[in-house]
């Protein structure tokens, strides 16, 4: 679900379908007294289950009641702003959209600008980079479709970055960089050994590669373009916890960063591979099928294998797939073979949005 819009008043569950109509992917949950024949989810059971429920499922969170219910009934399943949905709270009067929790990396404070928009109401936004008119970190990485880590770093960006202290940005893509243009305190640098030859008391790299000791310095963050593309084959019936132990061993000896993996490309004979399929949704990853003529199409560095050619029709799987994903990148792994798993990695080029 992408946006959950729940009310528990009959005037709520007006404006609750009046915003369905207008947000892309909007479903509304209401009580059974607010029952009309109208495409809406209705619950008999009390708000106190609803709604964590709802909350533990929906990326984005809207709730047309007071802000008090909805502190009441989540606080206790709060789990961070790196995994907790964006949940704005909205009076049924639609005057005003309040962004109460994961304001950035949720999307909160954009959704209650947004919902305030379409009602004419005022949006309440309170997070201190956006009340000084600063481009938070955080903001800017999931504006761009970039992860973050760790998370727990950005506290100390932030107030870096709204006491104008010194922050050195590497950004070789230009993936976010126009975006600091002026700010006090970001000043670009061009390489990783610059960055940390400087005395900044912070430093942002925006980068697929592994930073070694990121997570004991506080004042490091990494902003994770994902442009790996992770070309897979294996083994009828190889498990997900196996594939997924394979794809980070890989990575981590090429010390490239997990977080920065995109996309999974095979062959369309994998299409039932379950686990497979069941490693992709886990990590939320587009899975690109190819037929055996598309990825015989294509020249990898690795001789043809005749147990592909045998079982799948292909000259191989990895590597083209990967090749193919990344629109003709660069490989960055070759193949390589850990138990079950055949796997490759190419780098997809990457602009800003």
């Amino acid at each position: 679900m992408s946006i959950v819009i729940v009310a528990i008043t009959r005037k709520g569950a007006e404006l609750a379908r009046h915003l369905a109509a207008v947000l892309p992917d909007g479903s509304v949950h209401l009580p059974e007294k607010c029952r009309a024949d109208d495409g809406c989810h209705y619950f008999s059971r009390p708000l106190a289950e609803e709604l964590p429920d709802l909350f533990g499922r929906a990326e984005r969170l809207v709730c047309v009641m007071a802000t008090g219910i909805v502190v009441r009934l989540l606080a206790p399943h709060l789990r961070g702003k790196a995994f907790d949905p964006g949940v704005v709270v909205l009076d049924e009067a639609g005057r005003f959209a309040i962004s109460l929790l994961s304001g950035h990396l949720g999307g909160a404070n954009r959704l209650a600008e947004e919902v305030a928009a379409h009602l004419g109401g005022q949006a309440v936004v309170t997070t201190a980079t956006d009340v000084n008119n600063l481009p938070a970190w955080d903001q800017v990485a999931r504006d761009e479709g970039l992860d973050v880590e760790p998370v727990a770093h950005l506290r100390t960006l932030n107030r870096l970055l709204l006491e104008g202290e010194t922050i050195a940005l590497v950004d070789r893509q230009g993936l976010i960089a126009d975006q600091f243009v002026g700010v006090p305190g970001v000043v670009r640098y061009r390489s990783y050994a610059d960055a940390m030859q400087s005395d900044a008391p912070g430093r942002v790299f925006v980068t697929h590669r592994y930073l070694p000791h990121m997570e004991n310095r506080t004042g490091m963050l990494a902003i994770r373009p994902k442009d790996l593309v992770l070309g897979i084959g294996c083994n009828r019936g190889t498990p997900a916890d196996e594939i997924e132990s394979a794809v980070k061993d890989a990575l981590q000896q090429a010390f490239l960063a997990f977080a920065s993996v995109g996309t999974v490309a095979t062959i369309d004979a994998k299409q039932d591979e379950a686990g497979l399929s069941a490693f992709a949704r886990k990590h939320k990853l587009p899975v690109l099928y190819f037929s055996a003529e598309e990825l015989n199409g294509v020249d990898g560095p690795t001789p043809p294998s005749e147990h592909a050619l045998k079982a799948v029709g292909a000259k191989g799987v990895c590597e083209p797939a990967a090749i193919l994903a990344a629109g003709g990148g660069s490989l960055l792994i070759r193949k390589q073979k850990i138990g079950n798993v055949a796997l490759a990695v190419a780098e997809f080029r990457m602009t800003s949005k």
